[in-house]
């Protein structure tokens, strides 16, 4: 058999000629047209850029695209037989002095156009000035590290995960155009004219239609966002998301073709430098990824400083990992870290908020298993617009925040941090088995409304500041300000199984406020800010030391834009908002006289009550060291199995409505000899199963100002209605002590009396 010269195979009927790396291909005469080329190495043997080559004249391709390699023989080496791609195969060296990013940005421009994976398991690469690296097929990077040069930041991304299917601008004929204005409002299912393009991202837009003008003396009333919506498109034009507002007209109607395939990029590690380019005009910078392709899938990946390296930048960050236009995405088992800002004065400090998470127009987007913390010094992890659909589970972060129009978000088995949850918008704001370390437990944004246009469901979450300040489970307080939207307190509330967790705080002498209301019930344009028609506050608790919790404060009744209407007529109340709160350990306040001091205020309305009145049904079950006043309202109000210290309802009028007391301790605690008690109501005023025990004056029990009670004198009076009503045995003791005898006819009203008999105890004989 005849012997085959050195370096040579045969593959099929063609030659493969091995080389030891791309020089020795290059450089090698006896290399002909037709031939294959098998090397070892890109530049030594072994360094993993080993591939192979079809080799071809210059007239028959075009030597232009990374996957071509020009021979000093004047032909051209052809990438071949290739599964896979690394970066090796296109010259990455990974020395720390290349610009590995320009191979890398190679080796994805042919994965993309051979419609291949990048796999590239291990290495360290140093990416410097390359940005705007596309990704369009799936990615494995394993344990390879990647080196990004923060001097080199700019407005484009280092990697942008991209579709091939370009953005259709949507042009509809006037009739279709009619037709779709019509249907597309809060509700819609189904819009006909929308069936061409399904399994697209829709955004609909009007920019002469101004929206969310955003309060605050930075903005001057001049900041505003264009009316927005965005859907997604299922057969025969089912519209999938709930849709907030309707439209007169758009400015912009656009269609992002989904992808009918995941794209998955998992692991990797990225150190940063942290540094900037030390330009002196403040602009929003990128340093990680772009995904504005639809499902898209990141997973298992690490971001963090390099070594030695501290973050010293003076550019905000628009987010190392920042979402746009997409569609069905998630970031799974990723850490990354929030960015310095408040550094501590204003040379040092980060003139806007910087983000390591980022987005616009993100709907069904999941992150699961992020890690971004860090400390009061780090502004914010998250920071997006125009988010729907949006779910975070399993996560520590130390912010989350959604400027304008986030429209259902989940947050379930997270904790997050010393920044906390700030949002407005609306639809089902769900949050389960979740810590927050906030002062404040969720903050609607102020400057965009503070408002939540849908329902709240908290469950099994804690609030555990470390900020001796004034505590609050949901802060919804708003300018006196025209946003140009509706905007107000939910429509439905649910809060239950809530630990307030006093432990890290220096001063345990902190209140906290289960729901923070503005000082307004309107707007300065006369619009009223809509009140929850449903609302339950249960199983509220206090530990660490804590003082306890106090509920809210309706500061006007009138006003307010409400879904229900309220009848009140002297004879009969209808109630057009119930609200609820059990079993809620309060705070002890020690009261002197001071009617602000309480843990339920709901103030006077300015005139007759009408349609926008708030007329509540309010139920107070198993609630200790309770106060309130009721400021001569129109209101249902019954406690339950409450211990009562001061109750304010009729101080000069009796209260618009009625009171009810059940299985209730009566104990007036003041550090001032006043009249705690004043429960006078047009509908009635009754007691059933209670005890009255002996007022509390400056810690002293005082049986002998029971008459502060304003329900009974001793032998004299019996005020209401009553049904088994007791004298607590503090009161029986002292009548001992005094040779007191307690009358019979005053026990029987006690026993059972109507508010149509007479108050005055009649002796028998007298």
């Amino acid at each position: 058999m005849a012997r085959e010269k050195k370096g040579v195979q045969k593959s099929g009927q063609k030659s493969v000629k091995l080389c030891a790396n791309i020089e020795a291909m290059k450089k090698d005469g006896a290399i002909t047209s037709g031939c294959i080329v098998r090397t070892a190495g890109y530049y030594t043997m072994g360094d993993g850029g080993a591939a192979e080559y079809l080799i071809s004249t210059q007239s028959t391709v075009e030597p232009t695209d990374p996957e071509f390699i020009s021979l000093d023989n004047g032909l051209v080496a052809v990438l071949i037989n290739v599964g896979a791609v690394n970066y090796k195969m296109f010259g990455a060296k990974g020395d720390g002095d290349n610009d590995d990013g320009e191979q890398i940005k190679a080796a994805h421009t042919y994965a993309n156009k051979m419609g291949i994976p990048v796999i590239n398991l291990q290495g360290d690469f140093w990416i410097e000035k390359t940005n705007g690296i596309i990704i369009q097929t799936d990615v494995a990077w394993g344990k390879t590290k990647f080196h990004i040069n923060e001097r080199h930041n700019t407005s484009a991304p280092r990697f942008h995960i991209t579709s091939k299917h370009a953005p259709i601008s949507i042009e509809l004929t006037e009739g279709e155009k009619q037709e779709f204005l019509e249907q597309f409002k809060p509700g819609v299912g189904v819009i006909p004219v929308m069936a061409t393009y399904k399994n697209c991202l829709v955004v609909v837009s009007d920019n002469k239609d101004r929206i969310g003008y955003r309060a605050g003396n930075s903005y001057g009333g001049k900041v505003s966002r264009m009316r927005e919506e965005l859907f997604y498109v299922e057969e025969y034009g089912r519209i999938i998301g709930d849709i907030a507002w309707a439209f007169s007209n758009y400015t912009s109607f656009i269609a992002y073709p989904a992808d009918e395939s995941y794209l998955s990029v998992e692991g990797g590690t990225f150190y940063v430098s942290g540094n900037d380019a030390g330009a002196k005009k403040m602009r929003y910078v990128m340093n990680g990824f772009r995904i504005s392709r639809s499902r898209t899938i990141i997973r298992n990946q690490w971001v963090g400083l390099d070594k030695g390296k501290r973050d010293v930048s003076m550019m905000p960050r628009s987010g190392f990992y920042s979402f746009t236009n997409v569609y069905d995405c998630m970031l799974e088992n990723v850490r990354l870290i929030p960015w310095e800002k408040d550094r501590g004065s204003k040379e040092t400090s980060v003139s806007q908020g910087t983000y390591g998470l980022g987005g616009n127009r993100m709907f069904n987007v999941v992150f699961r298993n992020v890690t971004a913390e860090g400390s009061m010094v780090h502004w914010g992890v998250f920071g997006t617009n125009m988010n729907k659909n949006f779910r975070i589970e399993r996560c520590k972060l130390n912010r989350v925040d959604v400027h304008f129009h986030c429209w259902n978000l989940q947050i379930s088995d997270s904790e997050i941090g010393f920044k906390g949850i700030s949002i407005t918008g609306g639809g089902e704001l769900i949050v389960t088995n979740t810590v927050c370390r906030d002062r404040r437990f969720i903050n609607f944004r102020y400057d965009y409304g503070a408002k939540w246009d849908g329902n709240i469901y908290i469950s099994n979450c804690r609030l555990a500041p470390d900020q001796s300040t004034d505590l609050t489970i949901l802060s919804f307080m708003s300018a006196y300000f025209d946003y140009r939207y509706p905007i107000g307190y939910a429509h439905k509330i649910k809060i239950e199984d809530f630990v307030v967790d006093y432990t890290a705080l220096p001063v345990k002498e902190v209140s906290c406020w289960v729901m923070r209301t503005a000082a307004h019930s309107s707007l300065r344009h006369g619009e009223g800010l809509f009140f929850p028609a449903f609302a339950e506050f249960k199983n509220i608790t206090v530990e660490g030391g804590g003082s306890g919790v106090r509920l809210m404060t309706i500061p006007n009744a009138n006003g307010f834009k409400l879904k229900n209407e309220g009848v009140y007529d002297s004879t009969e109340l209808i109630s057009n908002s119930d609200l609820t709160f059990e079993n809620i350990q309060l705070e002890v306040i020690n009261s002197s006289g001071n009617k602000q001091d309480m843990h339920f205020t709901f103030k006077s309305p300015v005139g007759k009550a009408g349609t926008h009145t708030l007329l509540p049904h309010i139920v107070f079950k198993n609630c200790r060291h309770f106060r309130g006043d009721f400021g001569e309202n129109v209101a249902s109000i019954l406690f339950e199995d409450c211990t009562i210290n001061e109750v304010h309802a009729s101080d000069t009028e009796p209260l618009q409505g009625s009171i009810g007391f059940s299985n209730c301790k009566i104990k007036p605690v003041s550090s001032i000899v006043n009249k705690p008690f004043s429960v006078a109501s047009v509908l009635g005023t009754t007691f059933t199963n209670c005890v009255l025990l002996a007022p509390d004056i400056n810690g002293q029990s005082r049986p002998d100002l029971l008459h502060l009670i304003d329900i009974i004198q001793l032998n004299k009076t019996v005020k209401y209605n009553h049904l088994n009503t007791r004298l607590g045995n503090d009161i029986l003791k002292y009548c001992k002590n005094e040779r007191i005898v307690i009358a019979p006819e005053f026990i029987a009203m006690l026993k059972c009396h109507h508010e149509l008999e007479a108050e005055n105890v009649k002796m028998v004989g007298n």
